[in-house]
């Protein structure tokens, strides 16, 4: 295990809020929202760290909308610990702007990239294979990716094809690493279900362990634009002038295309925690109390002759009622009501194009 001083965490707080309006707003997306009373997905991502890394290693980006409310649910972290983005540029040049940063406190470090927004909830699990992961990154020359197993043939993530297992002298851990194959696109539903019944897949949950040397060294190899763009934060005198002069110049690029699927050698861990990626209305439903006859809300309703609805009440005078209604979403928030079929809660995204700007 590296020492906790070497320790280091970047959590990608970024993006939109169209999944999940009218709740989330561009400055206030799903991870930034207490969608189940536990705090958000940003709080419960930092709460999860604690025991693995120090509070002050703990880094957050974000964008200039959503910094100020990142602040405000973070407060425990120190001000210079959240960043952001000037522009926006995918997850290569973000990943890349975190590892300057890292590289500019601690050249010895070993550090976690994780996503803001996803739901686990078996902490100890999770620091199992995440203590597993840090020690493979610390000891060996991999990148390593944790995988979640499959529960169904998904077609709406990519998927990390394990080869044989990694043979890593001097390195003893509980979960088992195996060298990555390679990476798969988001499948259509007849090589889902190929990938399920075949075994030895896992979905990609853009969770990464590496060590600065070897992550800086495969960029250099793969990636040289964002070696150089880490180098220069490296030897910056004036970190945030470096970011605003440069970052907007990187090319859009995700951190899968620009480095995963090319570097020497990526290590798999699959993970025995729990998982889940809250991608819509619909995922959000599992977790919220039966009314009866399947109908999901967070807060008492009133319904005859209505099945398998999802209600989300965010206001406190209000009361919502169904009478003969199927298989809907329903959102209320202070200025907004959102009533969508249930099997279309993958396209409510694309109601951003139509809204008035000021309720985005």
């Amino acid at each position: 295990m590296p020492l906790p001083e070497n320790t280091f965490a970047l959590i990608l707080a970024g993006g939109s809020g169209t999944r999940f309006w009218p709740l989330s707003r561009n400055d206030k997306p799903k991870q930034l929202l207490d969608l189940f009373g536990d705090g958000t997905l940003l709080e419960q991502t930092i709460a999860r760290l604690e025991g693995l890394v120090p509070v002050e290693n703990i880094l957050i980006l974000t964008n200039s909308l959503q910094v100020d409310e990142v602040r405000k649910v973070a407060p425990m972290l120190p001000a210079e610990n959240v960043f952001a983005e000037p522009a926006k540029r995918d997850t290569a040049p973000a990943v890349a702007l975190g590892i300057g940063l890292v590289a500019a406190r601690n050249p010895d470090a070993v550090m976690m990239v994780l996503p803001a927004d996803q739901l686990i909830k078996d902490t100890d699990a999770y620091h199992s294979v995440m203590n597993d992961a840090l020690e493979v990154a610390e000891k060996s020359d991999g990148l390593v990716t944790i995988g979640i197993r499959p529960t169904w043939a998904c077609p709406s993530y990519g998927y990390i094809e394990r080869g044989d297992r990694a043979s890593l002298p001097g390195v003893s851990t509980t979960h088992t690493p195996f060298e990555v194959k390679r990476f798969r696109e988001k499948p259509n539903p007849e090589l889902a279900e190929q990938f399920l019944k075949a075994g030895g897949f896992s979905w990609n949950a853009g969770m990464f362990v590496w060590s600065l040397s070897t992550v800086i060294k495969q960029l250099a190899t793969h990636a040289p634009e964002l070696a150089t763009f880490v180098s220069e934060l490296r030897s910056s005198k004036d970190i945030k002038a470096t970011v605003e002069a440069q970052f907007p110049k990187l090319t859009p690029i995700s951190i899968d295309y620009a480095l995963m699927e090319t570097a020497e050698r990526v290590l798999n861990i699959e993970s025995t925690f729990d998982w889940d990626d809250i991608g819509s209305w619909v995922s959000i439903a599992k977790y919220l109390p039966d009314a009866g006859n399947n109908n999901r809300t967070n807060k008492p309703i009133s319904q005859i002759d209505s099945e398998n609805n999802i209600v989300f009440n965010a206001t406190s005078g209000s009361h919502i009622a169904l009478l003969g209604v199927d298989d809907l979403i329903v959102v209320q928030t202070g200025d907004s009501i959102l009533i969508a079929n249930r099997h279309q809660a993958d396209a409510i995204k694309k109601l951003s194009d139509l809204l008035p700007k000021n309720l985005l």
